[in-house]
C-alpha cells in the first residue's frame, strides 16, 4: 500500500468549542475509512473505545472493526453525527457496534455503561481509555482549579474507574490500552494540566500493568505526537492550530489512520508478553 501524501502545515484558520466536530476540520482527518484492511488479528474480541467517535479514537474502532472485533464506542451527546459515522463503518465491517452517549466522568453513567457491553456484547476483552479533555493557557494564572480539576477527572479518574469496571469482568488474556501523550515526557506548558495527567496516565499504566500481570491482564499505553484530530481547532489558540506539527521531523502532524496499528498490536492476542509498555508514535520526535 502507497503511503498517502498527508496534508502539511501551513493549516487553514479555524477554532471550535471543544470538543470540535470533524466535519468542520480542514483538512479532514483521515480515519483510515478506505485504507485501512484487516487481517482477523481481533476476530471474536468484544470492546470499548471511549472518546471512539473521532480522531484517534475513530481511527482505532474502524481498525478493530476491520480486524474482527465487536465494538462499543463512549462520546458526549453533542458528537451524536460524528458517532453515527463511525458506527455505520464499524457495521459495514460485518461485526456488532453498540453507541454509548454520556459523561464518562459521571460515576453512575460509566457504571452502567459497563454494565450495557457486557449485557450486550457477553463480555468485555479489550478496554481502550481514550477520551480526553485539554485547554490552551496562555499565561499559569490563567489555569483555574475549576479547569485542573476537569481535566484529571476526564483523562485520569474516569480512565481509572472505567479500568476498575473493566478488569472485573475481564479474564485472562484481556488488554487495556491507554492513550497518553509525548507530553508526559515534553510537556507543552501551554497545555500545562493536560500535559500533568498525561504523565499521571503513563504512570497508571506501568504501576498496573505490574499489578494485573498474575492475573493475565496486559496494561499498555500509546503515547502519540501531534496528530491532526478535532482536539486542535478546539483545544489550541489560531496560532498553533495554523502551525500545527511543523516543528515535528517529518515536517507535519500525523493522521488518527496512522495510530491504528499500535492499537491493534497491543489488543492482539500476538503480544501476549507485552504489557507495560508505552508506545511512541511520533513521526520522528525524540522521545527518551
Amino acid at each position: 500500500m502507497a503511503i498517502p501524501d498527508y496534508p502539511t502545515p501551513p493549516f487553514p484558520t479555524q477554532q471550535q468549542a471543544f470538543p470540535g466536530k470533524t466535519a468542520r476540520m480542514d483538512p479532514k482527518p483521515d480515519h483510515g475509512e478506505t485504507s485501512y484492511e484487516g487481517s482477523g488479528q481481533l476476530k471474536g474480541k468484544r470492546t470499548l473505545i471511549t472518546g471512539g467517535d473521532s480522531g484517534i479514537g475513530a481511527a482505532v474502532a474502524i481498525a478493530f472493526a476491520r480486524e474482527g472485533a465487536d465494538v462499543a464506542i463512549a462520546y458526549l451527546p453533542d458528537e451524536q453525527g460524528d458517532a453515527e459515522t463511525i458506527g455505520a463503518l464499524i457495521e459495514a465491517a460485518g461485526v456488532r457496534a453498540l453507541l454509548i452517549p454520556g459523561d464518562i466522568t459521571d460515576e453512575a453513567h460509566a457504571v452502567a455503561m459497563m454494565d450495557r457491553v457486557v449485557a450486550e456484547f457477553g463480555g468485555i476483552d479489550v478496554l481502550v481509555n481514550n477520551a480526553a479533555y485539554q485547554t490552551y493557557f496562555e499565561n499559569f494564572d490563567d489555569v483555574t482549579l475549576d479547569e485542573w480539576k476537569k481535566t484529571f477527572d476526564t483523562n485520569v479518574h474516569a480512565t481509572f474507574h472505567l479500568t476498575k469496571l473493566a478488569v472485573a469482568q475481564m479474564s485472562a488474556g484481556a488488554s487495556i490500552i491507554n492513550t497518553s501523550s509525548v507530553n508526559s515526557k515534553d510537556p507543552t506548558p501551554n497545555l500545562f494540566p493536560y500535559s500533568a495527567t498525561k504523565g499521571a496516565i503513563s504512570n497508571l499504566t506501568v504501576g498496573l500493568a505490574q499489578f494485573l500481570a498474575k492475573r493475565r491482564i496486559r496494561v499498555n499505553a500509546v503515547m502519540p505526537g501531534p496528530i491532526w484530530t478535532p482536539f486542535i481547532p478546539a483545544g489550541m489558540d489560531a496560532d498553533s492550530v495554523t502551525s500545527f506539527g511543523e516543528k515535528n521531523p517529518s515536517g507535519r502532524p500525523g493522521q488518527p489512520a496512522e495510530l491504528a496499528s499500535a492499537y491493534v498490536m497491543l489488543a492482539s492476542d500476538k503480544s501476549s508478553y507485552t504489557s507495560g509498555a508505552l508506545i511512541t508514535v511520533a513521526g520522528g520526535m525524540p522521545i527518551m
